[in-house]
């Protein structure tokens, strides 16, 4: 068994889009229309096969509560594995992302969140070498 698609809610799926596949470079992979809403997802250009991350309209009642929720806890909806957490980090910021928390290292990791502009705290990690 592995992870096939997972998803994070977004207040906006073309600007999710935008951000995603423009700012954190992943990669357009399924652009379905679904009435008011998309089937659109983005993969890793470095594994194009691999998990694809749904971004998913945030509508249902629920979900804004829990939105909200985490992120005023600050708790990310989502981890990203990235090669150097500082130089994702210094790119990110180059580029305007708003981060929450810059990296620091826990235990076996070095990570950082930043806001995904669409609702969400998203967290860069670096495993320790």
């Amino acid at each position: 068994m592995k992870i096939y698609v997972t998803s994070v809610f977004v207040d906006d799926q073309q600007k999710a889009l935008d951000f995603y596949t423009g700012v954190l470079g992943f990669a357009k992979k399924h652009d379905i229309p679904m009435g008011e809403a998309r089937w659109l997802t983005v993969v890793s250009p470095e594994d194009p096969e691999g998990t694809e991350l749904l971004l998913e309209p945030d509508g249902h009642p629920a979900v804004k509560p829990y939105k909200d929720g985490l992120v005023a806890d600050g708790i990310p909806a989502a981890s990203f594995q990235v090669a150097d957490a500082q130089a994702e980090y210094e790119r990110l910021r180059g580029l305007g992302v708003t981060f929450t928390q810059e990296p620091m290292t826990a235990g076996p990791v070095t990570m950082a969140v930043f806001d995904d502009t669409c609702g969400n705290l998203i967290q860069i990690v670096t495993p320790a070498q």
